[in-house]
């Protein structure tokens, strides 16, 4: 999520939430989130909360760079992905997480 401050300046807004219990588990909020703090932010996630079977996100670059994919490939997440215009209605899965 992108929104603003009262000067203009953009800032961006990420939101972990567990779909199954609809709990948002963090929220991170910069001028810019990169691959790294998703990452070091999902990996803190993992050792406190347990690694969910699948993590749901739009197509943004920090969810489809190569670093991210192959860390979830190296751990076995599956990743599903929000097609641009689409609404959020989609199957849950007792085990997903998604990242808005």
């Amino acid at each position: 999520m992108v929104d603003r401050t009262t000067d203009g300046r953009a800032f961006k807004i990420l939101n972990i939430i567990d779909e199954y219990t609809r709990e948002c588990l963090a929220i991170l909020v910069a001028r810019n989130i990169k691959t790294q703090d998703v990452i070091d932010l999902l990996f803190h996630l993992f050792i406190f909360r347990g690694i969910p079977e699948h993590l749901r996100s739009d197509n943004g670059p920090e969810f489809t760079a190569k670093a991210i994919r192959g860390w979830f490939n190296r751990i076995e997440v599956k990743t599903l992905y929000i097609e641009p215009g689409m609404s959020l209605r989609w199957p849950v899965y007792r085990s997903s997480w998604l990242l808005i």
